[in-house]
Formats: structure tokens, sequence, C-alpha cells
């Protein structure tokens, strides 16, 4: 059947857009996550149009052979990984941007377009494509959609979703479904473009986006705040929301993550404590209005604890002080193997899941260090561990665990922007609960009978 198959697929799409080599395909079998389980796939392939998407599911679902849907690889929830003797569809080959509609502001684009480029395509027109996941100049689109993802700007825009008007999925019998619409207005009929943005390939292969966009903002001013403590960062961070400030980025830096970040680049943060927690914030509003909010989140930071605080409108100077920021995962990984957590907390609780993340650290004898999106709560703990060591991957992986359990503990959710993946489903059970669990699985069934796409990720049928 195997044989059957590869033959049919090449036929179909053409020899080179299948590999069978096993040194190739290895690398297509897994993300960035190293907790999640991966398999060996039977082929990789790369349709060119959502003709080839829809030729390769069909032979697929004829074969009975599931199919994982894949971008560039750069997710952190094993999303993307391989099952066993699966076919691995990678849409890295549709990269169009398929239109720019500059009076609408809206772009159509395929699913294999690199964030970046669609933002510098846009700004071209004086137009602006907000979600900015850390991993932007080189994550697709697509991957984007799958999971929802947000970036460093969701304070002030929003995530993925929040920009998505339409979308063209190829479904597991090989139709093609068109949701969504091109007017900012619409509400016929279920929002079914709002199920699959999200669904991690579980639920179709999405081919073409249709997303809105915003008005280039002017170069942000850029604030740093260094406080003496977390709790202190915290309360400042509840005194912003509670004013009804709104920058375009707020970003929180604890003492771990400091010290690794000020290794890496050889500098000084001037957090001025051995418990120092740092604010970055930038303010996009432009002249007088991008100062007026700086200022008041100087001010407000000023009054609870900060020991330094420093802004400026320069756009290099800025793009200095955010490398700190930018850089902090790297700055991580140089000090061992690293395991991203991705828990979203309720903003006034952000300081109790620093603090508690230095308990776990202490239990579990590692780093734990804690980046992350103070503007809307979403935090990236980090476990840095010696693979090589015996036992310590056991001991990272506890502390993972730990820390979702403390996030949901706040009243929390396990997942902000990476997604379930393959190796938090037992988490998004607890979360969402047995009747939440069943909705999904009907869904799943729904639109995918047969369990051809993305098996095993996000929860099991």
């Amino acid at each position: 059947m195997s044989n059957a198959l590869l033959d049919r697929l090449r036929a179909e799409l053409g020899g080179d857009a299948v590999v069978t080599d096993p040194d190739v395909t290895a690398t297509y079998s897994r993300d960035q996550m190293p907790l999640a389980p991966s398999g060996t796939p039977l082929a990789v392939v790369s349709p060119e149009d959502t003709e080839g998407v829809r030729a390769a599911v069909r032979a697929c679902a004829e074969a009975g052979v599931p199919v994982v849907p894949r971008g560039a690889g750069s997710g952190l929830s094993g999303a993307a990984n391989a099952v066993d003797g699966c076919v691995v569809l990678v849409t890295t080959k549709l990269d169009r941007i398929v239109e720019i509609d500059p009076d609408n502001r809206l772009a159509v684009v395929q699913p294999g377009v690199v964030n970046q480029t669609l933002r510098d395509a846009v700004a071209k027109h004086g137009l602006f494509y907000p979600p900015d996941p850390s991993s932007y100049d080189w994550c697709t689109i697509g991957g984007n959609l799958a999971t929802n993802a947000g970036g460093l700007c969701c304070v002030k825009y929003g995530v993925t979703a929040d920009f998505v008007l339409g979308l063209e999925v190829v479904l597991a019998d090989g139709s093609v479904l068109r949701t969504g619409r091109r007017t900012v207005k619409g509400v016929a009929g279920y929002d079914l473009t709002r199920l699959f943005v999200g669904s991690e390939g579980t639920l179709g292969v999405i081919t073409e986006a249709t997303l809105s966009l915003r008005p280039l903002p002017e170069a942000p001013a850029t604030l740093v705040a260094a406080f003496p403590s977390a709790p202190a960062a915290g309360t400042a961070v509840s005194r912003i929301v509670r004013e009804g400030v709104v920058p375009s980025l707020m970003e929180i830096m604890d003492t771990a993550t400091i010290d690794a970040v000020q290794d890496y680049l050889r500098t000084d943060l001037g957090t001025g404590s051995d418990r120092g927690t740092l604010l970055l914030c930038q303010s996009d509003a432009g002249g007088t209005r991008a100062s007026a909010e700086l200022a008041a989140i100087e001010r407000l930071c000023r009054d609870a604890g900060a020991e330094m605080t420093y802004h400026t409108d320069d756009p290099v100077e800025g793009d200095l002080l955010m490398r700190a920021r930018r850089v902090a995962l790297t700055a991580l990984e140089s000090r061992g193997s690293c395991m991203t957590d991705d828990v979203c907390v309720p903003r006034t609780r952000i300081a109790e899941l620093i603090t508690g993340c230095e308990r776990i650290a202490d239990d579990v004898g590692l780093t734990v260090a804690v980046v992350g999106h103070a503007g809307d709560g979403n935090m990236h703990p980090t476990v840095v561990y010696d693979a090589s060591a015996e036992g310590e991957f056991d001991r990272a992986k506890r502390a993972f665990d730990a820390i979702l359990d403390l996030g949901l503990s706040l009243g929390g959710t396990v997942t902000g922007e990476h997604g379930v993946g393959k190796f938090k489903q037992e988490w998004l059970a607890k979360e969402i609960g047995s009747v939440g669990l069943d909705v999904h699985r009907r869904i799943k069934r729904a639109l995918d009978p047969d369990n051809l796409f993305n098996p095993g990720s996000m929860f099991s049928l």
C-alpha cells in the first residue's frame, strides 16, 4: 500500500515534491520542542498550490495514511511533529502574496509566506501586519494561523485570530472550504474562520488566508524600568492596566533571564539588585501621544518602586534596548538545553507566577527563567538543564509540569500562544473539562471522521 501511495503522489505532484530519503525526512519529523514525541514519516510532500494539496490529501485518505501539515517548523508545542507512517505535508512552497489591497486594508496570502516577508511587503503600502512571534523572521503565516500565534505586540493589537477575515481550507475528503469574507463586518452563519485558526492542523490544511491590516504606526518610543523584585514589577503592570494606558509592547524579564542576557550581551542592564526585574515598554502612538503614554507609565513604575527608569524616542537606541528581550531565549540556550513553557495568567498575578517559578526552581535544583508579555499575562518560563546529565531531563519535565499546574491554580491557561500540540493533551483536558473535551471530539469527528489530520495532536479520539 505504501509503495502504491508513493507512486500516486509522485505521479500527481511530481517526483521532486515527494521525498523519502530518511536523512531528509528526519529533519521534518519534529519542531523546536524537545518534550514532544515524534514519529518516522513515510514521506514528506511539498505541493506548490491548492490543487497539489487536494491531490495529496485525497491520495492519503484513500490509502488510510495520516497527514501532518507543517510550515517552517518553528513551533514550540510539537503540533507539527510526525507520527509513524504519516505523510508530512509541507506548505512552504505555497509562498505567494496573492494580493495587497491598500484601500480595504487587507492582504491575501498563501500559508508559506514568511511573517516578516508579509510585514515588509505591506509596509511599502503604508500598512502594518501586527502579529509578531519571536520567530517572525522565519516562521510562516500558515503555522501562525494553525497555532493562533501571538507575539510582543499582543497587548495593543491582539493575536493572529484578530486579523483573519477568511480562509481557504482543504478538508479531509479533498474538498475546498472557503470561510469568512473581505468585509469589515459579517455575521452570516457560524464563525468557521475562528474554528480553524488555532486548530493545529487537526481539521484541515489552510491554503490561503485573507488578513486585515492596520495603518503603519510611527517608530516606537521605548522605556525600560528596573525593579528590586518581581512583586514590585507586578504592581506596576497592574497599575498601568488599571489606568488604561495601552502601550504597543510591555515585556517583563525576571532575575534569571536578566543574568543570562547580561552574560550573553556582555552588558549591564542596570537592574541595581540581585533580585531585579525589568519591564520594557514601547509606544507607537507617535509624537506627543507616545511621550504622554511613556510619561504615564514611567510615573506608575516609579510609584510602584522602580529603582531606575529610562526612555528614548531614538529608534536605534530603542532597538538596542529591545535586543535584550529578543535574545532572551538565545541567551538561555547558551547555558544549556531549554524547555520553554507557555502559560497565561491574569495580569494581576504575574508576580505570583514568577515567585512560584522561583520556588519550583529551588525544588528541582535547576534554573527556571521567566520572560514574557506582561501586557497580557502570557509568560514563558524556561527550564534550563543539562541534557547529558543523568536525571536532569526528568527534573526539567517535573518543573515544566509544575509550572503548568501553577498557571492553572492562578486562574490561567496552559497555553497562551504556542498551542497544545503533542505534549499538553492532559493539560488541555484539565483546563476545559470533560464536556469541553467531548465537544472538541465531536467537531473533529464531524470534519475528519477517519482521524486523518494530525492524529494525537491537542487530544486523542
